[in-house]
């Protein structure tokens, strides 16, 4: 099974950062790659229109409103991956000051190797991460870090 992470230092609280991460449906306040999604099954599955023009379908698996966090699956998606399951999660730094976001997933790769996988699922964690950073600190470089392992 192959595996993605991402993580990034925010240096506001972890209440804020999951007031407007935290809903499953938030996926267009702060990612720039999805510019609409849709709730269906009750907020259940969320219907993603990417920037690109893709559809993704993702159905929240688990939420943890007091832990900040929720994982899900893809349901349909045109990426080289099945059994996908994603968590993201807020932590509070430290010592006060700040927050941690990790983004992390495991999946099997379909039709390219575990490495190209992790990479393509590392991307787009990143780049959601780097567009939450621009909601909250959008003139000043924060840390990023990320990890795949095929």
């Amino acid at each position: 099974m192959a595996q993605a992470s991402a993580s990034i230092d925010l240096p506001v609280s972890s209440d804020k950062v999951w007031q407007l991460i935290g809903g499953f449906n938030s996926l267009p306040d702060w990612s720039p790659n999805i510019p609409r999604s849709e709730t269906t099954e009750g907020g259940r599955v969320r219907h993603l229109a990417t920037s690109n023009g893709v559809t993704i379908v993702e159905r929240l698996e688990k939420f943890d409103n007091a832990a900040r966090s929720y994982s899900y699956s893809i349901v349909q998606a045109p990426f080289p991956v099945t059994d996908y399951l994603a968590t993201i999660s807020v932590h509070d730094k430290v010592g006060g000051s700040g927050c941690l976001v990790d983004w992390s997933g495991t999946f099997i790769a379909k039709g390219v190797s575990d490495n190209e996988a992790s990479k393509l699922v590392q991307g787009i964690f990143e780049d959601g991460l780097k567009g939450l950073a621009d909601r909250f600190v959008p003139s000043t470089k924060v840390g990023l870090s990320a990890h795949s392992v095929p």
